[in-house]
Order: C-alpha cells, then sequence, then structure tokens
C-alpha cells in the first residue's frame, strides 16, 4: 500500500480552504494530519478518535477551547496518540472534566492549559501497577509537557483502572480540592511538578495506585501534602513538601513510600505521619519546623529513616505508640518543645549513630510497655537524656550524654534497661538515677563533671553497676537513698567534690574491687547505713567501713549540699488518654527533693523596679491600685476579718512587644511578696503548649502546663487562639473548659494571665461563662510613643556600655516618629531590633577606620541609624 501523505487542516474565521469550526477539521482530518487553530475562542466540545496533531498557530495563549453548557468536555479523547499543542482547554463547570482520555486511548497535552475543571484518564480494569525500578522509564497514556492546571473542584487530575499519565515541567495551582487523584492501578510519573494552593492533599493515592515523583515542589496544600491509602506506593526523590495545612506525608492502610533527598517545611501538624500497617523509608531528607511531631507512628507502621535531620518540632520530634516501630541511623534531631523521641505503648526504636541536641524535655523517653535501643548515639542539652519507664527492656549502649539539665540517664520506677559503655558528662542534678522499682545493670562507662552526683539510687532501687567511672562530680559520686541497695563491681569513685558514698539511713549497697580516690571522704550520710565492701580500697589503702561515717562537707538533708538536688520529677509513665507529646506529670516523693528557695525580694524593691520600666503609665497605676488592694486584703485576715472577694487573675491587653510578658513575671515576684503566692515565679505558654492534635491529648496537656504555674502565674500568649472565631468543634474549647475547672480547684495557688490583642480579647472572654467570672480585670497596654522607643534603645545601650549622641538621639527620635506602625511594627522589640542594627551598623563604620579609639567604639552616631532614618 503506498505512503499516504499527511495534510494540514486550517481552522479560522474566514478564507478558502478554512475550517471554521475545530470539530470540522478534525472530522476532516485523517490519522496523522495536522489541525492548526488561528487565535480566537472556539466554544465547542471535541471528540479525538483518531491520531491528530492540534496545533495553536500562534502558539500558546491565543487559542482557548471552551466547552459550551451541559455538562461534556471540552476536550474527549477516544483514540491513541494524540497531540495538543499550546491551547486552552476550558471547563463549563469546575467540578465536571475539562479533558477526558478514555481507556486504552492516548494524548499528549503540550504547552497546554486546562482551567475550570479536571482532566479525567480512564486505563483498562485489570491492569497492574507495575513496579518501580532503576532506570525504568515508564509509558503513558497521556503526558503532560509544561502544562498548567487551574481553577478545578474536587481535584485537577484523576486517574482510574489502569491509567498511566506522566508530568513534566507542569503547574497545579488555585485547586479546589485535590491536586490528583489517583485510584485503582493507576500510575503517575512526575518530574518537574510545581502544585500549588489546594484546598485539599497535593496528591491522594488510593487502591493499588503509584506515584513517582522527582524534582518536584508541593506548596500550601490545604490538607496533606501526600496521601496515601490502601496499598498505594510512593517514590519521592529531591521534591520539598512546604507547610502543608496537616501533614506532609500522610500514610494508612498498607501503603508504602520511599523519600529520598527530600524536605517536609513547616507543616501544621505532623510532618510524617503514619497509620495502620503503613511502611516508610527516608534517606537523607529533612523535617523542619512541623506544628506537632516530626514522625507520628501508631498501628503496626514501620519507619527506616537514614541521614534524616528533625529540627524545630513543636511536640516531640518523633513519637512512636501502639506497636509501631522505626529505625533511625545517622539521623539529626534539633530543637524541640518537648522529646525527641517517645516511645510509647508497646512501640519499638532503634536508634544508631544519631544526634540529639537542643530539646526542651527528655532526649529519648521510652514509656509504657515500648522498649528502645540506644548505639552510639549523643544526646545533647536535654532537660534529660535517655529515661527508660517500660519494663520491655531496653538498651543503651556505647553513647554520650552531654549537659543534661537534669539526669542524663534515668530508668524510672518499673523500667528495667541496661546502660553499655556510655559516657555522661556535665549533668545538672545525676550522672545516672535509678528510680524505686527499677531494674538497671550499668557495664562500663563514665560520669563525669556536672554539678549534681555521679549516680542517685533511690529508695528500693537495686542497680548492677560494673566497670563504671565517676570523676570531678560537683556532689557525691554515689548517693544512696533510705534503703537503697544495689551491687558496685569494680567502679572508679575520683575527685569527688562531697563524699564519694552518700548512705542514707539503711543503705545497704555491696562494693567490690571499687576504688576511691582524691575524694574528700569515702563515707557521708547516715550512720544506720549497712554497706558490704570486698576488696575496696581508698587511695591505695583498703577501705573499710566501722559504722561511724565521715561527715560531708555540710549537713546532709533535703535541699543540703549532700543531697542531690533534682529539679522536677523523673519521667514516669503516662496516664491513660495521655498522647504524643504532652508533658509528663510530676511523680510523688521521694523522688522529688526540696531545692533551695529563691532569696527573699522586699515589695518596696519589687515596686521601685516597676517604676523604672519604660512608658506603660496607666499599667503601673493599674498594678499599684492591685498591690494596695492586696495589702488591705491581706491585713483584715491578719485581723481575723473577712476578706472582700478578690480576683487576682488579669486580662493584658496589647499590641506585640508592649512588655505584657515583663509586666506578668514582675507581677508574680509583686504577689510572692505580698505572702499571695508561694512561688511567684513565670511559665509562660500559648496555644501549642496546651492544645493536643488528638482526641485526649489537650486535657493532659493543659493541666501539665498548668501544674508548673502552681504557685506562680501560668502566662497564656495569644489567649484568643483557644476560642477561634470560626468556632465549630475545636480542641482549644477543651483546653479552656480544663483551664476554667483547675483555675476553681486551685484558685489560692496560682494566677492567670490571658494576653493578646485589645480587639480579639473581649471575645476570648466571652467564650466561656467560668472566664468571664474570673477575668474581671483587664489592663491595656498601649503602644509605646517614639520617645519611649528612644529609651529603650537607650536602656540597651546602657547595658552593653554604648552612648548615643545628641544628634544620634534626635535622628532616632525622627526615625520612631516616622516609622510605619502596620502588622508587621513589634513596639518594643522594634526598638531592639534598631539597636542591633545600630551596632552592627557602627561595627561596619569601625571597621574601616584605622585605629578607632575606646570612645569611638561605644559611641553610636546619626550614620548608624536604620537607612530610613537619614532620608
Amino acid at each position: 500500500m503506498p505512503h499516504r501523505t499527511t495534510r494540514t487542516h486550517v481552522v479560522g474565521p474566514r478564507g478558502r480552504g478554512t475550517h471554521r469550526l475545530v470539530a470540522d477539521a478534525v472530522r476532516a482530518a485523517q490519522p496523522g494530519d495536522t489541525v492548526v487553530v488561528a487565535p480566537g475562542r472556539y466554544e465547542e466540545a471535541l471528540e479525538l478518535a483518531r491520531r491528530i496533531v492540534l496545533v495553536a498557530e500562534q502558539g500558546p495563549g491565543t487559542v482557548v477551547l471552551a466547552a459550551p453548557p451541559g455538562g461534556a468536555p471540552a476536550l474527549a479523547v477516544l483514540g491513541p496518540d494524540c497531540l495538543l499543542r499550546g491551547l486552552e482547554l476550558e471547563g463549563a463547570d469546575p467540578g465536571d472534566p475539562a479533558v477526558t482520555v478514555a481507556a486504552g486511548a492516548g494524548l499528549v497535552l503540550d504547552h497546554c492549559t486546562v482551567t475550570g475543571g479536571r482532566i479525567e484518564v480512564r486505563g483498562p480494569e485489570g491492569a497492574e501497577p507495575g513496579d518501580f525500578r532503576e532506570g525504568e522509564e515508564g509509558t503513558s497514556a497521556v503526558l503532560l509537557r509544561d502544562c498548567r492546571l487551574t481553577g478545578a473542584r474536587h481535584a485537577a487530575l484523576r486517574l482510574s483502572g489502569g491509567a498511566r499519565v506522566r508530568i513534566e515541567s507542569t503547574t497545579v495551582a488555585d485547586i479546589d480540592g485535590v491536586g490528583a487523584v489517583l485510584a485503582g492501578t493507576a500510575r503517575l510519573d512526575v518530574t518537574g511538578l510545581r502544585l500549588e494552593s489546594t484546598t485539599g492533599s497535593g496528591i491522594r493515592l488510593r487502591g493499588r495506585s503509584r506515584l513517582r515523583m522527582t524534582d518536584s515542589r508541593l506548596t500550601s496544600p490545604g490538607r496533606a501534602g501526600l496521601l496515601l491509602e490502601d496499598t498505594a506506593h510512593a517514590l519521592v526523590t529531591t521534591t520539598r513538601i512546604e507547610t502543608p495545612g496537616t501533614a506532609g506525608l500522610h500514610l494508612g492502610g498498607e501503603s508504602h513510600a520511599d523519600l529520598t533527598d527530600s524536605r517536609v517545611l513547616r507543616p501544621a501538624a505532623s510532618a510524617l505521619v503514619l497509620q495502620d500497617a503503613a511502611r516508610l523509608t527516608a534517606d537523607g531528607c529533612t523535617v523542619t519546623a512541623p506544628g506537632a511531631n516530626g514522625l507520628l507512628a501508631t498501628g503496626t507502621a514501620r519507619a527506616g529513616l537514614t541521614d534524616c535531620r528533625l529540627e524545630d518540632c513543636g511536640f516531640s520530634a518523633v513519637h512512636l505508640a501502639d506497636r509501631a516501630e522505626a529505625s533511625f541511623t545517622d539521623c539529626r534531631v534539633r530543637r524541640g518543645a518537648e522529646h525527641g523521641f517517645h516511645v510509647a505503648g508497646s512501640a519499638g526504636l532503634a536508634l544508631t549513630d544519631s544526634t540529639v541536641s537542643g530539646i526542651t524535655l527528655t532526649g529519648v523517653a521510652v514509656t509504657d510497655e515500648a522498649r528502645a535501643t540506644v548505639t552510639g548515639c549523643r544526646i545533647d542539652s536535654a532537660h534529660t537524656g535517655v529515661s527508660v519507664a517500660s519494663p520491655a527492656g531496653s538498651r543503651i549502649d556505647s553513647s554520650t550524654v552531654v549537659g543534661a539539665a537534669r539526669a542524663g540517664l534515668e530508668v524510672s520506677s518499673g523500667g528495667r534497661a541496661v546502660l553499655t559503655g556510655n559516657r555522661v558528662t556535665g549533668a545538672g542534678a545525676a550522672g545516672l538515677l535509678f528510680d524505686a522499682g527499677s531494674e538497671a545493670t550499668v557495664e562500663g562507662g563514665s560520669v563525669e563533671g556536672g554539678s549534681g552526683s555521679g549516680v542517685v539510687v533511690w529508695t528500693g532501687a537495686r542497680p548492677v553497676i560494673s566497670g563504671l567511672r565517676i570523676d570531678g562530680t560537683g556532689r557525691n559520686g554515689v548517693y544512696f537513698a533510705e534503703g537503697a541497695g544495689g551491687l558496685l563491681t569494680s567502679c572508679d569513685l575520683v575527685g569527688t567534690r562531697l563524699p564519694a558514698l552518700h548512705l542514707a539511713a539503711g543503705a545497704a549497697p555491696r562494693l567490690r574491687r571499687c576504688r576511691v580516690l582524691d575524694c574528700p571522704a569515702p563515707f557521708g550520710g547516715d550512720g544506720s547505713a549497712a554497706p558490704v565492701l570486698e576488696q575496696c580500697d581508698l587511695d591505695g589503702a583498703p577501705l573499710a567501713f566501722v559504722g561511724a561515717l565521715h561527715p560531708p562537707a555540710a549537713p546532709v538533708g533535703p535541699g543540703a549540699p549532700g543531697a542531690p538536688a533534682l529539679p522536677g520529677a523523673p519521667l514516669v509513665p503516662l496516664p491513660p488518654g495521655v498522647g504524643a507529646g504532652a508533658p509528663l506529670p510530676p511523680a510523688a516523693a521521694p523522688a522529688e527533693l526540696p531545692t533551695a528557695e529563691p532569696e527573699e525580694e522586699h515589695l518596696d524593691d519589687l515596686l521601685a523596679e516597676l517604676a523604672t520600666l519604660v512608658g506603660l503609665e496607666r499599667v503601673k497605676h493599674d498594678v499599684h491600685s492591685m498591690v494596695k488592694l492586696m495589702q488591705a486584703v491581706r491585713l483584715r485576715e491578719e485581723a481575723g476579718l473577712p476578706a472582700p472577694p478578690l480576683s487576682r487573675h488579669l486580662v493584658f491587653a496589647g499590641n506585640p512587644g508592649t512588655g505584657k510578658t515583663t509586666v506578668a513575671r514582675l507581677y508574680g515576684r509583686l504577689l510572692k511578696a505580698l505572702g499571695l503566692l508561694r512561688r511567684g515565679h513565670l511559665v509562660e505558654v500559648d496555644r501549642s503548649a496546651l492544645v493536643g492534635e488528638y482526641v485526649g491529648h489537650t486535657g493532659p496537656r493543659t493541666a501539665a502546663a498548668f501544674n508548673r504555674a502552681l504557685g506562680g502565674v501560668l502566662f497564656i500568649d495569644e489567649a484568643y487562639s483557644l476560642a477561634p472565631e470560626s468556632g465549630g468543634h475545636d480542641f482549644g474549647q477543651e483546653a479552656v473548659a480544663t483551664l476554667v475547672k483547675l483555675m476553681e480547684d486551685h484558685r489560692d495557688d496560682v494566677v492567670v494571665i490571658a494576653a493578646g490583642y485589645p480587639a480579639d480579647m473581649a471575645r476570648f472572654i466571652g467564650s466561656n461563662p467560668g472566664l468571664s467570672s474570673r477575668f474581671t480585670r483587664t489592663l491595656l497596654f498601649e503602644d509605646y510613643s517614639a520617645a519611649d522607643l528612644v529609651a529603650i534603645v537607650e536602656h540597651q545601650a546602657r547595658e552593653h556600655r554604648y552612648e548615643l549622641t545628641g544628634p544620634a538621639r534626635l535622628r532616632l527620635l525622627r526615625h520612631f516618629e516616622t516609622l510605619p506602625r502596620g502588622a508587621g511594627f513589634g513596639n518594643g522589640r522594634s526598638a531592639r531590633q534598631t539597636f542591633q542594627e545600630m551596632t552592627e551598623r557602627q561595627a561596619q563604620r569601625m571597621a574601616e577606620a584605622v585605629t578607632p579609639t575606646p570612645d569611638q567604639l561605644s559611641t553610636l552616631e546619626p550614620a548608624d541609624l536604620p537607612a530610613p532614618a537619614l532620608g
């Protein structure tokens, strides 16, 4: 058969040989022909049943093919190998398809736009999804290259059956729904996708669908960036998921995802969520600033992370619950509001060659019936390094804990752990802490430095310790509480500040082949202790216990130098209902020892300190009035007269940077000086510290924050966020209800200050009758005047040994007078930022001077002010 010559068909408004309608040209075209469309808008519903090429004559943006009313798509593809280039396809209804591709058909969209409707691709039913293999190119029934999909409702792209679609360098934006939905055995291969602003998830996979995505960016999806269900599988490489409305990646069912060199940035909830029997592997990935957990795994989910980073998490960086299992190798967890790793339920953690630093609570917390193996890790600057409160059995091997504020390694009541070859340095209260009812074995390792004792053994604890070196601790080498015991074999106690061994009444440890070197005394404590010593020595001589202890450097007792000062309480198992990341409730004595009370402050000194605050004249007057009222109340109580009704709870209404936190802290100290609060300390929280992500999480979180404030002031910043304007179901309502009850139960032992924007605080107080009856006084913090801001800068300058010249002061006043006071204006914060910028500009100026004098180095000139002030 002779080869047929392909033809070109022209569509335009007029001219010989020109079709008026695109459909006419398509009907006239034979397989392989090209249809060229002149600029214009064509309201037609096309059907392509043959292999043809449809091209915009003058390129993208010049031809619109719009579906007529009635529900038909702008383009229906029924045959194979159709190509459209440079056309805009417009649907009649955003909720309907603008383009449909039938099973067995094929389509290439090149530099096309699809708006006002979705692309719907149906594949053959029963087709297998296929596996991802290295180097596989994949086959596509549909190819989108350099396209834009926008304005659809429900979904921009929907794949079903065995559909095969490939996307290259394409944008999906402004979708009222999901960016792409895959179902059945559909498969989507993506390179260079830019997905922006969907109200639903970015991409949703169901059934046995498959996604392979490379070099893409998903920005601001309203829900999860990627949502996988059933047995779906995603292979994601060098992709960024930014500011999703919920999770960055959410896996459920038996779905599976592989992430490589990808990032999840600032998700509103947890970054990586695994439920049911989902599986995740991640290599070289980064999670930054999630609103909740970095990784949350429940059910029987499995996760394996290698060379990953989890930073600035709002809750615990990793929370494992139920029977979830996770392994982390060569990973780094930095900065977090709660735990680094929280392993609860019957979950399991394997943490290897990883770093945990800057964590507010515990580096690794193991509770309930969970278990953990920590090998070759470093935990730096946490409240507690590792805490094991689970009887399931955990191992901590060859790891280092540096600068723990409380304890380096802790085995809490009911916990069971083996600690091998670990190093603890600089612990604040105890290098190793063994609570009553714990079961612990220590093999080798060291405890060095720190302000507390090397090892603390509470009443009833019986650890087995061998080969441990305790060197240069700020208190005792080993502190045995009343009735404590245990076995120490081949241990060295060197250079402790207090006696090497503190033995409280009834303590009965056994020591074998232990050495005490360069310590002020071998024993301190109570003469009724009954240690057993076998082949031990003191500075080279035999060590014997004769019943009379060498006295410690100071009397031993609660809060005395011989006793370990443990701030707070050990980690204990969470009660039922407490969810991921909840601050842990305090434990009962004996784990908590009293610490030295702060020095008493005089009321007159505190009022003088209040007077020195810049501006705030109205607030100062109100505080003085309240102080006088409270003095009168106290005098009446001392005279045996009934006290008048008085609510100490306050609303601080003002814009950011107006000194609300500073005054709140001073208010607590004033109440302590008046004898109306025990401690007067300030605990500052916001919505994220009170409201949980899960059912049953909020109440315990709120109660824990409230308990930390007992005896002092609970300061709730942006309190109005607990009662959002949208109303509806919100966990903030539960936090408010919990607060109201706790304020009633502890009305004499805590003061609550709710702070926020003036316009929002009235709505917050009115959101719950219990709030309006307890917050009866509002202090209004007015914005600082320009002169006040100058005074704040001068105060900062004096603190840092700088001085403003007269001209600089005048220019600074002009700067603040002309500074816009919009949403970004920070009052006192703006003044401090200005001072910082001035010092930086002055440093640059001094770097150019040959030999600046000391006066020049400490003088701020007009040239050092921010540039707008010099115009």
